[in-house]
């Protein structure tokens, strides 16, 4: 009997590619959740309808399964981040807290939550898990959705010593690929960039936010999907916190003339320093996932970016 895994935000951009992965895979009965957005039209993944910021939907939800990938969250680009920064901290962690304490009571055997990295300081050296320091101060802009990621985070340790459910905390770097945010209202750089890019005319110019020197680490979706598969299989440990990133950062201005490059678009670059951008630096060092689990990238960004702009032709129809 194949055991059953939950996708939590199943129709959101990891949530979706999540699964779609295990689904393509095969090996487990796939179960999504979906609330505001429509379910996704897979005969291979069966959709549940919950509110995750309420307690009886989300034990309903994972009742019964076996393994949870939490990948629902309230999310947006660097606009609300910036403008609106209470928008990422109270329904993520209401959401979490009733998640994470339901995957306790019902005794899954593994849950597996997407962090990221805003609670690490800039820097320009790679930055390891132990680099975090809670005494220093966090970047303003990231002050209430890193703290949320970190009490979440310590929420996963504290419910993997209450009980038999393990524990597995993956922070990423920034996540690019099909499904994401390409809506230039709520995506993060790489989405907007590319529809800036797949929609302006030949021979114009796109306009981008900020000066273009803040750096990215940047992973293709897959190599996520391939963390998610492996930590699912190969830990024995209660707890495990991991980096998952690329290992090389790049400016925002020499990502956009490579999109551009890869796109065999002739475009103009101009950049607009009075619009939102995060001025930071930040670039995984993954040693510990290697370690551990056996995983490091797969996919280079040339290849992620070809990928990318494949997908949303076909998607968008360009």
């Amino acid at each position: 009997m194949k055991k059953k895994i939950l996708i939590c935000g199943s129709t959101g951009f990891i949530g979706r590619n999540t699964a779609e992965a295990f689904a393509e895979d095969g090996s487990f009965e796939v179960y999504g959740t979906y609330f505001k957005s429509k379910p996704l039209k897979n005969s291979r993944i069966k959709m549940i309808k919950a509110d995750l910021t309420n307690k009886d939907d989300v034990s309903k939800a994972i009742k019964g399964k076996d393994i949870v990938i939490q990948a629902a969250a309230t999310t947006s680009g660097a606009k609300d981040i910036v403008t609106k920064p209470y928008y990422h901290v109270t329904d993520n962690a209401v959401m979490n807290a009733l998640i994470f304490r339901s995957a306790f009571e019902h005794k899954i055997s593994q849950l597996v939550f997407p962090s990221c990295t805003t609670m690490y300081q800039s820097s320009d050296n790679l930055i390891k898990e132990s680099d975090f320091d809670a005494n220093k101060e966090l970047f303003s802009g990231y002050f209430g959705s890193a703290w949320t990621k970190v009490y979440n985070e310590k929420m996963c340790e504290f419910f993997s010593k209450q009980g038999e459910t393990k524990f597995t905390v993956a922070r990423h770097s920034n996540i690019y690929g099909p499904y994401d945010k390409y809506d230039l209202e709520r995506s993060h750089f790489f989405g907007a960039t590319i529809t800036k890019i797949m929609t302006a005319k030949e021979g114009g110019k796109i306009t981008v936010w900020g000066e273009g020197k803040e750096e990215r680490d940047l992973l293709y979706i897959s190599d996520l999907m391939d963390f998610f598969k492996t930590a699912t299989s190969k830990q024995n440990s209660k707890f495990e916190l991991v980096n998952i990133g690329y290992g090389k950062s790049f400016s925002i201005s020499d990502l956009v003339k490579k999109i551009i490059g890869l796109s065999g678009k002739r475009l103009a670059i101009e950049y607009d320093s009075s619009k939102p951008s995060i001025k930071t630096k930040i670039c995984l060092d993954s040693t510990k996932a290697k370690e551990i689990f056996g995983w490091a990238p797969k996919i280079t960004l040339d290849e992620g970016i070809k990928k990318t702009i494949d997908w949303y032709k076909e998607y968008y129809e360009v």
